[in-house]
């Protein structure tokens, strides 16, 4: 599908699990799991998806899931299953990572941020030589100096060699360089947080990040036990879905693990989930 002149293709980078109840936060089990369902270990199933543009002379990645870094203990907390590596996923549409020119990284957690670098021999380098990668001053910095609660989250390898290659631009709020591109932004999660909206004439697709991590979270009230601030995270979604419907948005999420987009409709009870949308 095309938004503002952009292709966009949806690309699976791995699978893993995560605990249902901190994906879902306050929400009773018995509700969230008719969404998602658990396994025996109260774990759901989860997609790390990126999203790949191509146009206006661009080619653009947003995030780069876990990557391939995880030692095998690693690899077993999170239950990290590769369906396949960037390098196979760029494959199928003719691409190099020599090929990607930007990557949006949203934030600068492990299951966003771990694909932007790779271990050659043992050294961590860039996956993309030729990428800018974007990430916002105070999501670095709070990633840099990350509180008790989120520390486990942000991995030094993942942005330093960017750092070191003088590849990672750091932002101060909509800055962003590519045509037809907004960005949006939300603290409750993590601070600094950059939601890349692809803006076309009367339509637009909003990269969701864990703002609404799956179709699940479209609900207000359906936050993350791993949000840093569960009321601003609220007040955002309100804000941001009201708009969505207003402007003709589909969303498209991250880590469900079988929706890649919606439309949105008002009902009676609010804003909820309306076509499911192939990309």
């Amino acid at each position: 599908m095309e938004w503002g002149g952009y292709r966009c293709h949806a690309m699976e980078t791995c699978r893993f699990i995560l605990d249902g109840g901190a994906m879902f936060g306050v929400v009773p089990k018995s509700l969230w799991e008719r969404k998602i369902p658990a396994d025996d270990k109260n774990r759901i199933p989860l997609i790390a998806r990126s999203l790949l543009l191509r146009g206006h002379g661009r080619t653009i990645l947003v995030d780069t899931g876990c990557g391939t870094k995880f030692s095998e203990k690693e690899l077993a907390i999170y239950g990290v299953t590769h369906i396949q590596s960037l390098d196979d996923s760029l494959t199928n549409y003719d691409l190099t990572p020599a090929d990607i020119t930007d990557v949006i990284l949203t934030h600068l957690h492990f299951d966003h941020a771990g694909g932007t670098t790779y271990l050659q021999g043992e050294e961590v380098v860039p996956t993309f030589p030729n990428a800018t990668y974007y990430t916002q001053r105070r999501q670095l910095h709070w990633a840099k100096n990350p509180t008790l609660r989120d520390r486990a989250s942000f991995l030094v390898e993942n942005w330093a060699p960017l750092e070191k290659s003088g590849q990672l631009r750091v932002l101060n709020g909509n800055e962003l360089p590519l045509t037809n591109i907004e960005l949006l932004f939300s603290d409750g999660h993590t601070c600094g947080q950059q939601l890349p909206l692809i803006k076309d004439t009367d339509s637009a697709l909003l990269y969701c990040g864990d703002l609404i991590p799956t179709s699940a979270h479209i609900p207000i009230a359906w936050g993350m036990g791993y949000d840093n601030q569960p009321l601003v995270i609220m007040a955002e979604k309100e804000a941001t879905l009201a708009r969505a419907v207003k402007e003709n948005w589909t969303l498209f999420f991250e880590h469900d693990p079988a929706i890649c987009a919606v439309t949105l409709k008002e009902g009676r009870k609010g804003i909820t989930q309306d076509q499911v949308v192939a990309i």
